[in-house]
């Protein structure tokens, strides 16, 4: 007992003295990085870039979108802006005459602009509304960028080298949490079709790291398991992701109206799902469908239970073996994600845009499917021991909870103990033939 009691105080100690960083070894490089370019230095202001890049394979940013935010160190304000906005100007009295400045807040909330915004306003790479693909869907918008011109607090103010780089960033979305800037080569842009180089005069890059743990209190998706050669089907776990009946765990029975939405502080809906034993928002159905001589096949449902939320650019990673064998996925784009060299047993479904890319909520459609063909690879694959479930999936960068392997569907016997070998029924019958006559 001293002893658990001693690793749980290790544990507890660690959570607190690195509480900010999430490892993923599906994905052990993403994070999102903030890039702080200083293009000028002008006479009591400075030209600035920002740029934010989601390095993450397979986790994006949906609605309603990053909100990036700093602490100034002096009194530096914003003077313009394009490209994205401040949502709240501040206080700016102590600008007397001419235009007052973008933003005189301490701590800035910048948001990106709408598609459609003025041309005057753009700047390369905005305009999405806060949203970031992951590397892997969409890599030509997993960047967002915008241009601002920052000075002092005063119209006094002539030595730009009084603003500093500011502190304490953080995005505004569930789970991350970023580090301190720190200071790298200055960037590189090619200008004149690849025919001249330019710099910036200084580049700091802060590193935001998601971690799941801090995202939700509990898991937000679950997996159940079926297969042709059993009748029965594992579902979900017990709880997975709450229980019926806890605080805060709200749940509408089928055929009931969804009460009205009540948004959090961040704009986002708190999940109303169906009500079930596990309560989660997603469940995952993996069926191994069909044994072929060198193939086989599985179909996979993705069933949305969230009664308030659709579910854009969605995307599943799935953990396998057999998954560097993939011969065929029907209704769903597929990439493997094979980030240690030859070991390629993980890859990634999502779907096929304007087609299925959208998971509806609960009560429209609901739920989205699919079905892969894999090769059966000679001294690996069997039926036995649940070796054709999967190790781990995850929904949108969220691992979902699996049922136990003790609970996976099993091979049926060959016999029943005790049951007769028809050869000897046969025989038998036949013996009993010959001696009635």
């Amino acid at each position: 007992m001293g002893l658990v009691l001693i690793l749980f105080f290790f544990f507890s100690l660690l959570s607190f003295i690195s509480p900010t960083y999430g490892y993923d070894p599906l994905d052990p490089n993403g994070n999102i990085t903030i890039k702080w370019d200083v293009m000028q230095d002008n006479s009591g202001s400075q030209d600035l870039r920002v740029w934010i890049f989601n390095y993450q394979l397979f986790r994006h940013v949906e609605q309603p979108g990053w909100k990036l935010s700093w602490t100034w160190p002096g009194d530096e304000v914003i003077l313009g802006m394009w490209g994205a906005e401040a949502t709240e100007q501040g206080n700016c009295s102590a600008f007397r005459g001419g235009q007052l400045p973008h933003c005189c807040e301490k701590e800035p909330v910048i948001i990106d602009l709408l598609p459609g915004a003025p041309y005057n306003k753009q700047f390369s790479n905005c305009c999405k509304g806060g949203i970031l693909s992951s590397m892997t869907q969409d890599p030509s918008k997993y960047v967002a960028a915008f241009q601002m011109n920052i000075g002092g607090s005063s119209t006094d103010t002539a030595d730009s080298s009084t603003l500093g780089i500011p502190g304490n960033f953080t995005l505004g979305l569930p789970g991350y949490t970023c580090g301190d800037p720190v200071e790298v080569p200055p960037s590189k842009f090619i200008e004149d079709h690849g025919r001249r180089q330019t710099q910036a005069l200084a580049t700091f890059n802060v590193t935001c790291c998601y971690s799941q743990f801090r995202a939700t209190p509990a898991p937000t998706c679950c997996v159940s398991l079926s297969a042709f050669y059993n009748d029965t089907i594992i579902p979900c776990p017990r709880c997975s992701c709450g229980c019926q009946g806890q605080p805060g765990a709200k749940c509408v029975k089928p055929g009931e109206l969804p009460p009205v939405l009540q948004l959090q502080p961040n704009g986002v809906a708190q999940p109303v799902v169906q009500c079930s034993q596990h309560m989660c928002p997603i469940k995952v159905h993996w069926h191994v469908k069909v044994s072929y001589k060198q193939y086989w096949r599985v179909k996979i449902t993705i069933t949305n239970l969230n009664s308030v939320k659709n579910y854009s650019e969605w995307n599943l990673v799935v953990l396998h073996p057999n998954m560097r064998s993939v011969t065929q996925v029907f209704s769903f784009n597929y990439k493997p994600l094979d980030q240690y060299g030859k070991i390629n047993d993980t890859g990634m479904f999502y779907g096929i845009q304007f087609y299925n890319d959208m998971l509806l909520q609960s009560g429209r459609i609901g739920n989205v499917q699919s079905e892969m063909l894999l090769s059966k690879d000679p001294g690996i694959f069997t039926f036995r021991e649940g070796w054709v479930f999967p190790r781990k999936i995850s929904f949108n960068g969220d691992e979902c909870v699996m049922p136990p392997p003790d609970e996976y569907p099993r091979l049926p016997n060959n016999g029943h103990a005790g049951a007769m070998p028809m050869p000897c029924i046969i025989s038998l019958s036949l013996l009993l033939l010959t001696t009635m006559f």
